[in-house]
């Protein structure tokens, strides 16, 4: 893996990295979108964090810091670049992250029928919280 790169997104990114989950993540969110994106890298330039393989995004991970609490989402894989510890890279970098702002406990969103995914949380150590339940509310039309 000494050709991996793991470095924070900037604006210039963004455009790459939408088309990168619709093409390696698994469904999609309200905020997934050019708007959306642009604003969590203007608020917190760190929390995007990218997996590349020579000029090719391979990997992504949003590692959000809220100042209380640490909350991981969009950890996806290219398909063709899968098992290769990519993910792993990730999350080693985003616990890196959180661990250097006093975090003390991260979580991630999980789709219940992504089941790979559901695999490889359980292989880095995270494991399912069944007494909590996500409540949600869009704010837009």
């Amino acid at each position: 893996m000494d050709d991996l790169r793991i470095r924070a997104a900037g604006p210039e990114d963004l455009d790459a990295v939408l088309a990168f989950w619709r093409a390696a993540a698994e469904g999609t969110s309200i905020s997934d979108d050019r708007d959306g994106v642009e604003r969590l890298v203007a608020r917190d330039p760190d929390a995007l964090i990218l997996a590349e393989r020579g000029d090719a995004l391979v990997g992504t991970v949003i590692a959000g810091f809220d100042g209380w609490r640490c909350h991981l989402y969009r950890l996806a894989v290219h398909p063709g670049h899968r098992r290769r510890g990519i993910g792993s890279a990730l999350l080693d970098a985003a616990e890196e992250r959180f661990a250097r702002l006093g975090g003390r406990r991260a979580d991630a969103m999980v789709l219940v029928r992504n089941e790979r995914a559901q695999h490889a949380w359980r292989a880095a150590g995270y494991a399912p919280e069944e007494q909590w339940r996500r409540w949600v509310k869009p704010l837009a039309d």
